[in-house]
Order: structure tokens, then sequence, then C-alpha cells
């Protein structure tokens, strides 16, 4: 090897911990970009520091499936703890700017991450939340191409707050929105409802359900391209219900394309675990998150392929029909009770479980 070429790997430091100096953009965040994060997401290559200098990444938006029209999304992730049963901060923070662009009936082509970083968070807890993420991104197909990390003072955040912009292209035939719901369409979920927040919950408030549950944080994208493929246009809106659960999803959805909604209770699939927690702390399961789960209005004549396709994805394995969408009291969503009365849903006055995404 001629020495003069030679390229030494990047510097692994032997601080355990991050201090003010790893955002000052000198050495110390240079050592922290090419030791810990370049080489978890793949930018470091055969030892070589690879670490991107640029402040922005040129992506090449000729995607299989997508119909050139680019979709962008960002978001915030502050979950605590940053490790829960069924994922981390990491994974999370992948699947849920994922999930972002496929409630636009988009694919995911890319995404950027960005780290907050309180002075004394562990390295070791630093690189595994960064190698979380490498794992989700390629298991979505998605490439982390650009970012940025700052560190603030301790007590000046809660261990690392992670931000991401996600950027993907719309699926031909995908025309997708909020305000597309129409009366008569057919409302579909995915899957149970409640799992992350409860899951999050268990674990902070030390409940003792950690072992029976798991927060359902997964990527969508596919499960939505399946929808699409089968029935084009005829999928008007989706949404993930996230914070505010199933009744915030269902009421923004509602008042933003002017219909009702009707479901049945009996329908609504809420695990036994869920549905045990949510009676301890009383609370409503229908407005506890979820993150792996969605909910869709779909025009009735597509909608029994439609619900055949997300049952033959494992992320809709337990699809299932829960309401329509009504022409009367438009924005309101109602419930038939297993009581044989009628409630109103409404949404989620205030924050129930702070810190859960």
């Amino acid at each position: 090897m001629d020495p003069l070429t030679a390229i030494c790997p990047p510097p692994r430091s032997e601080i355990e911990n991050v201090l003010l100096g790893h955002g000052s953009g000198g050495r110390l965040m240079a050592e922290l970009l090419a030791g810990v994060i370049a080489p978890e997401l793949g930018l470091a290559e055969d030892g070589a520091a690879a670490v991107p200098t640029e402040d922005a990444a040129i992506v090449d938006l000729e995607v299989a499936g997508g119909h050139g029209e680019v979709i962008v999304s960002t978001d915030s992730f502050v979950v605590t703890p940053r490790f829960f049963p069924g994922g981390d901060i990491g994974e999370l923070a992948v699947n849920g700017t994922v999930n972002n662009l496929a409630m636009r009936g988009a694919r995911p082509v890319a995404m950027c991450l960005s780290y907050i970083i309180e002075e004394g968070l562990g390295i070791d807890e630093l690189r595994a939340i960064t190698a979380s993420v490498a794992r989700a991104a390629r298991s979505a197909g998605v490439r982390v191409v650009s970012g940025d990390t700052k560190v603030v003072g301790k007590g000046a955040a809660d261990g690392i707050y992670v931000t991401t912009t996600g950027l993907g292209v719309r699926l031909r035939c995908a025309q997708v929105s909020a305000a597309n719901a129409r009366p008569e369409d057919v409302v579909l979920i995915s899957g149970p409802i409640g799992l992350h927040g409860t899951a999050i919950l268990s674990v902070r408030e030390g409940l003792g359900f950690e072992a029976e549950i798991a927060s359902d944080t997964r990527p969508l994208h596919d499960l939505v391209a399946a929808m699409i493929e089968v029935s084009g246009a005829s999928v008007h809106a989706l949404r993930d219900p996230t914070r505010g659960g199933l009744a915030g999803a269902l009421n923004e959805l509602a008042e933003a394309s002017g219909v009702g909604v009707e479901l049945d209770e009996g329908a609504i699939p809420v695990p036994e675990t869920v549905a045990a927690a949510c009676d301890l702390l009383g609370l409503d399961p229908l407005h506890v998150a979820g993150e792996g789960c969605l909910v869709a209005f779909v025009a009735p004549d597509a909608a029994l392929d439609v619900l055949v396709a997300m049952r033959a994805h494992p992320a809709g394995a337990q699809a299932r029909p829960i309401g329509r969408a009504v022409q009367a009291e438009p924005g309101r969503v109602r419930m038939h009770t297993l009581a044989g009365a009628t409630r109103v849903v409404g949404m989620l006055v205030g924050e129930q479980l702070p810190r859960i995404c």
C-alpha cells in the first residue's frame, strides 16, 4: 500500500458519554460522526471516513412504481423510555416517517436524520439507537441520505430527540387525502389498536404488562401499496392512529372530508391486555396510540378486494371493517356500542400519555 494514499480508519474515542463538545463542529463532532453514527448507517466504507460533508443530498426519484410526484414529511420523536418492548426510538423514527409518507399513497425513497443529544447520553446508547435506525431503514428500503447533530447541555433535553424528514414518490393511481373520504365509504382497520401506547405506559409506570404487551411499530408502505394496487383511486383516505389513537384519526378524517362516521364497537380489535390496562388506568382504548396499524376509507365497490389484499399482507392479517362514512352529521364520529346504545366518539382533550412517540 502506498503510504501517501493510505487512509486511517476513523478514530474510536474512549469517551463513554456525549459531551457538549460533540456538538461544536470540531474534532469531537467529527469523531462522533465518523466513529459512531456513520458506520452504523453504512456511510463508512472499507474503514474510510465516508461521512457526508454536503448540507443536502441529491436523490434519484426514478423509483419503480412511482408517479414522479415528490411527497415530503417531517416528524420528531421524543419517546420515553427510549427502549421499550417491541422497539426503540430509532426504529420508531424510521417507521413513523415511512408511515407518514405511506398515508399519502407514497412509496418512501430516502430520509434525513437529525439528533438533538443531551450532554451525558451514553455513547453506547447512541450507537445502539443509530444501529436500530439503520436496520429499520434497510428493512423499509429507505436510504438515510443527510442529517444533522446538535448537543445541548445537561437537563436541556430528554436524552435524545430524533427529527426526520422523509421523501417519497406517489404511487400510480393513488389519490389519497384526508379530505377525500366520501359518504358510503367502508372504514377498514388493518389490525389491533392501542398496543404502542399501552406498552410505553406499562414500562413507564411499572404495571407488570411488559411480558404481554409489545409496541406494534412497523412500516406500512408495502401494505398501502398492495391496497392501492388492487383498487387504484378507490382508497380515498388513510391515517395511522398514533397520538390521539383511533378516535383522533377518525375525527380528523371526518372533519377534513365533511362526512360523518358510524362505528361498530364489536368490530374494533382491542387486545385483551390493552383493554385490561386501560380499565386499570381509566383510559379509553380508542384514544391510545398504535404505531403499526392504519385506518382506511375505501369505496364500497372496492372494499372487499382491498380487505382481501390487506389480509394477504403480514401487517394487515387481522384487517376488518369497523364502520362506514355517512352523509349525516359531518365531522362527527358515532359508535354503536355493545350495549345497544350510540355514543359520540370525540377527540382526546389534553395529553393523557406524554412522550410516547
